[in-house]
């Protein structure tokens, strides 16, 4: 007897499973969302959580059989599992309900399941599926010749294959995955979202490994305890290398790798690294141990000489938000020895810095009460006479519409640091600047600036500085400092080659009374440069310690045209000291005569496809270049070059660090085809002795270099990378090393 309904009823059926497929090609339409129950049809009327809301084209019951069939696009929901199917027939007497017909199946965990045809047991909330495919909500699908649910979810798959790969390619045809796992049995256990094999063989790149001992992997960026990807190395040194990490889950938000590095000629070393999250911030700590034979101290030079010792590296951070205001921030950097990270190629760095900061910040206000520790690794230096600053504590508070409707801030900052070996200082100071800007009828932007600074040190052991002019004098010291300033500014705008051009003169007048420099010690302002960003700067020192004393005017201009996809910017500048007196900068940084070098930059955009910016200074009187630096970057996100270039030519030979150098760093990427690339970068040292009497390069000296290939698609990245190192450093020697890199989605943990 057959049934056509106009208006809606209740089946009473339980839908529990999902549906099939055979291979990991999709079988059909993505599934279609539960309808609302149409005039044309057959829909339920709301109902409990055990039984299904459907809609059908007909519903047919066969009394005496007692079978009923719901046939025509059926739609079928209960408590979140969704049903696609042709045809849906549930035989009363026997138990048995059987889905038939482009059948698809969302679960509540978001998996959608394809099948010709899915059989429900009596129970209604497991079945077995055959020809069945599923696709994970996280990626990646499941196939199999059959399949069994369970009523907790499990899904037991006999002949079944796994991958997250793409099946279809870019033109939509279907493509073989890039890898694979077939396995005899596999279990998938959507609660702990993770896929248990038995019988197994990985496949990648149509390539078949061995039968693999029972395995599983987590289909989720969950934090599982387990195996992650080895890597593999060679070094000149330590041979050949494996690294073999193991995930320990301590929590939720809380995990342990261990990774042990094997080494063919040399004796491993052990790799630790722990990871926390909480409400109130993330940290992270990394150890490295081993015993290996190493360089003596390299602070009086060179030294090869080796012994085997303990070695080892600690790194980590940390920060925590206390609430919108208070925050506490972190580091730990050390190290045994000055070559051990270069020995195993953990950082290029020559130096380490320990930092702790407690901050607090609003709209209106900063406190930092900080501490830093530096551990050099540079040769030739000595760690007595390394900083340690405890504590530095700075506050700031900015007033808006203060004085004559200016803004006022106010600064307050103390600093203490000490030297094992070397000169103590300990520093207080407090000031307050003023800032009023306001725009004149004929355009003009004019900012006025009001500033004075209350200067208190104490300066200890001063002899062991061997620059003079960073000593100051011992003992208690005070200076006071007064500055007036004026900045106008006169932006005029017009059309050019179909776009817009912005020219902008610009010039300021600083007033400043002559201050106490070298009776005061200078630990913060030793690299002065005279550059773009800071020829407008109220001072140009990089530090508190130096105070530019020579009132002066600065002037220059600022242009720029922007067009479709073009975009140039530029600006240049020079100022004049209006005092005669004698400059505390030295010959070379571009401010120690009455009128400054000149200096500019210059940016060029095209597009995404070029990015140019030149940077230099020009000497005023012979015009040479003082300061050449350009880097360029072109072409697209998937092939591209970038060039670095610099070269310093300021013959200052009385402060450390501003020796003279010349160097260029080059890279690139070159895509073949849609997922391998090529790349690779460079850095050479241009020196030579008549740049730097120190140097040791003969102008052509090279650095480091990285050849790498590498492949990388939505499943898969693998890259095979050469390195040549070209220094000798201690135990730190030149040579190649090769890595392989080779990383799987889902595969790992």
């Amino acid at each position: 007897m057959r049934l056509d309904f106009l208006a809606g009823g209740a089946l009473w059926l339980a839908l529990a499973t999902p549906a099939a497929a055979q291979s990991l090609q999709d079988r059909g339409d993505t599934p279609a969302p539960v309808v609302s129950p149409v005039s044309s049809g057959v829909s339920t009327a709301p109902t409990g959580s055990d039984q299904v809301q459907f809609s059908a084209g007909t519903l047919e019951y066969d009394y005496s059989a007692d079978i009923v069939t719901a046939t025509g696009a059926v739609r079928m929901t209960r408590a979140g599992d969704r049903l696609r199917a042709e045809k849906v027939v549930w035989n009363r007497k026997s138990g048995r309900v059987v889905a038939s017909g482009n059948v698809a199946v969302t679960n509540p965990e978001g998996d959608v399941a394809y099948g010709d045809t899915i059989e429900l047991t009596d129970t209604l909330k497991d079945g077995v599926v055959d020809n069945l495919l599923v696709v994970l909500e996280q990626g990646g699908r499941l196939a199999a010749v059959r399949g069994v649910r369970e009523q907790d979810g499990t899904m037991n798959l006999e002949r079944a294959v796994y991958s997250p790969c793409a099946v279809t390619g870019s033109d939509g045809c279907p493509r073989e995955p890039t890898w694979k796992i077939t396995a005899v049995k596999v279990v998938y256990r959507p609660d702990k979202q993770r896929i248990y094999y038995e019988g197994a063989r990985f496949h990648l790149f149509g390539l078949t490994s061995p039968a693999l001992p029972r395995f599983s992997n987590s289909i989720a960026a969950s934090n599982d305890t387990g195996l992650l990807m080895p890597s593999i190395g060679l070094t000149r040194l330590n041979g050949a290398e494996l690294v073999a990490p193991v995930n320990f889950a301590l929590g939720p938000n809380q995990s342990l790798v261990v990774a042990p590095h094997i080494f063919s000629s040399e004796v491993p070393m052990l790799e630790a690294r722990y990871t926390g999250l909480n409400e109130l911030g993330a940290f992270s700590i990394r150890g490295f141990a081993t015993g290996s034979r190493r360089s003596q101290d390299l602070a009086s030079g060179f030294n090869s000489d080796t012994e085997r010792a303990f070695r080892g590296y600690l790194d980590g951070v940390g920060r925590f938000q206390f609430d919108q205001n208070w925050s506490l921030s972190g580091s730990l950097r050390l190290v045994t020895d000055r070559t051990f990270l270069r020995r195993y190629d953990i950082s290029n760095e020559d130096r380490l810095r320990t930092t702790l900061a407690l901050e607090r910040v609003d709209p209106n206000s900063y406190l930092s009460i900080a501490g830093w520790a530096v551990q050099t690794l540079r040769v030739g230096d000595q760690q007595g006479m390394q900083p340690v600053a405890l504590p530095e504590i700075d506050y700031r508070r900015r007033v808006p519409d203060a004085l004559l409707g200016g803004t006022l801030q106010v600064q307050l900052n103390t600093l203490a640091i000490g030297r094992k070996a070397g000169q103590d200082t300990q520093r207080a100071f407090g000031s307050a600047r003023w800032d009023w800007r306001g725009i004149t009828v004929m355009g003009q932007e004019v900012t006025l600036t009001a500033f004075g600074r209350a200067d208190a040190y104490d300066t200890q052991n001063v002899a062991a500085t061997s620059i003079v002019s960073y000593r100051g004098i011992e003992g208690f010291q005070t200076r006071l400092i007064g500055a007036l300033a004026a900045d106008v500014r006169w932006p005029f705008v017009g059309e050019l080659f179909g776009g817009f051009q912005r020219f902008t003169p610009r010039v300021q007048v600083v007033a400043t009374p002559k201050t106490r420099n070298i009776q005061i010690p200078n630990e913060d302002a030793r690299a002065v440069d005279l550059e773009d960003s800071n020829l407008f700067a109220l001072n140009r020192f990089s530090g508190y310690d130096r105070w530019e004393d020579s009132s002066r005017v600065t002037y220059g201009a600022e242009w720029a045209l922007d067009l479709n996809r073009i975009a140039i910017s530029a600006n240049v500048g020079q100022s004049y000291r209006l005092v005669e007196r004698p400059s505390i900068l030295p010959d070379g940084t571009g401010l120690s005569d009455r009128f400054s070098d000149i200096v500019g930059r210059t940016n060029i955009r095209f597009g995404e496809f070029l990015t140019l910016t030149h940077r230099y200074r020009i000497d005023k009187d012979s015009f040479s270049v003082r300061r050449n630096e350009v880097d360029a970057t072109v072409g697209t996100r998937r092939t591209y070059a970038t060039i670095g270039y610099l070269r310093l030519n300021r013959d200052i030979d009385v402060l450390e660090d501003l020796q003279d150098r010349e160097e260029v760093r080059a890279g690139g990427r070159v895509a073949i085809g849609r997922f391998w690339s090529v790349w690779g970068s460079a850095i050479v040292d241009l020196t030579d002795r008549a740049e730097d009497p120190l140097s040791a390069s003969d102008g052509f000296n090279p650095i480091r270099h990285r050849v790498g290939v590498a492949y990388q698609d939505d499943c898969l990245d693998l890259g095979v990378t050469w390195k040549r190192d070209y220094r000798n450093i201690g135990d730190a020697r030149s040579g190649n090393s090769y890595l392989l890199t080779l990383s799987f989605k889902n595969i790992g943990r």
